[in-house]
């Protein structure tokens, strides 16, 4: 399984609420038809004026080829491009990892 994990930065001409009811709303109904996607799951800062990131998106791919099936994709490029219209796509780390659980208790 592979993880895109990416660290989000807003633009500045939104707000941190108008960024959260964005990305958790018309956009994550958008990414949820990235195809092969397994699963998808969104984080918000519980104090966001004290954070440097406006949240953290994991995106799960049972593979690498499927990840970038998926980007290449058209509803992928339609994803990018609504993602490019709030978030700033030059800031935030994006990170391509393979995850290991050492405890689940859910």
């Amino acid at each position: 399984m592979i993880k895109l994990v990416n660290l989000v930065v807003r633009k500045p001409d939104y707000s941190h609420e108008e960024f959260v009811e964005r990305w958790t709303g018309s956009h994550a109904e958008l990414a949820k038809d990235l195809p092969g996607l397994v699963k998808y799951a969104t984080s918000l800062p519980t104090s966001p004026e004290q954070s440097e990131y406006d949240g953290i998106v994991e995106l799960y791919f049972e593979d690498m080829d499927a990840l970038k099936a998926a980007f290449g994709s058209e509803i992928g490029e339609r994803v990018n491009a609504d993602a490019a219209e709030f978030i700033d796509m030059e800031q935030g780390p994006t990170l391509y990892v393979e995850e290991t659980t050492q405890l689940d208790r859910t």
